[in-house]
């Protein structure tokens, strides 16, 4: 099977991902996706994020319904740092006779040399599907240099252009300003039982 990996903070869930993970799932032929939750992620430690057991139920809430797209635990049940390195890893041994596509956006295809081991990152899967949306910035050409072996790992994605970013939802609900319709019905729900993001630092 081709099996795709989408992790994240996902702080919270929203209909952006939903739909980046689906044209990915679409275009690249994926037979499922993981999504993958990142406890503690190794580029956000100065950062306040919601516990973990808030963002666990709140994406099973998303995902809901949906036979395709499952969540992992590979970062759950193991110790930080979580690197995407050990994760693919990780996923490799469990899914021995399977293709491991990691899914990343434009942004982090540009940041990809501060990664850990990206080189070994980028040999361990086998390939990288890019939600490449307008207003990306990078040069494949000059990655390839730094990074060899990327640009032959690397399928574009055609995503929509999606103006919704869980910081933005955050900030929405800690100003009282409506936010909906920007995450699923399940997720919006949880969040106004459990009070969520009503203070943003």
């Amino acid at each position: 099977m081709r099996i795709g990996v989408f992790g994240g903070t996902f702080d919270p869930p929203h209909i952006g991902h939903l739909i980046l993970a689906a044209e990915a799932q679409a275009q690249l032929g994926l037979d499922r996706v993981l999504w993958v939750l990142t406890p503690i992620p190794p580029h956000k430690t100065d950062q306040k994020i919601t516990p973990t057991e808030h963002r666990l139920e709140m994406l099973l809430a998303a995902l809901a319904g949906n036979p395709e797209f499952e969540l992992s635990r590979v970062d759950l049940d193991r110790p930080a740092p979580h690197y995407a390195l050990d994760t693919v890893q990780l996923l490799t041994n469990e899914h021995p006779l399977d293709e491991i596509i990691y899914l990343i956006g434009g942004d982090s295809l540009r940041d990809l040399p501060t990664w850990h081991r990206p080189g070994d990152f980028v040999q361990a899967c086998a390939a990288i599907g890019v939600m490449h949306r307008p207003g990306d910035q990078f040069e494949l050409e000059s990655l390839e240099k730094i990074i060899p072996g990327l640009v032959r790992k690397v399928h574009f994605i055609q995503a929509p252009l999606i103006e919704i970013a869980s910081s933005t939802i955050r900030q929405r609900i800690a100003d009282g300003q409506p936010y909906r319709y920007f995450i699923p019905p399940d997720v919006f729900h949880y969040i106004r039982r459990y009070r969520l993001y009503h203070s943003v630092p």
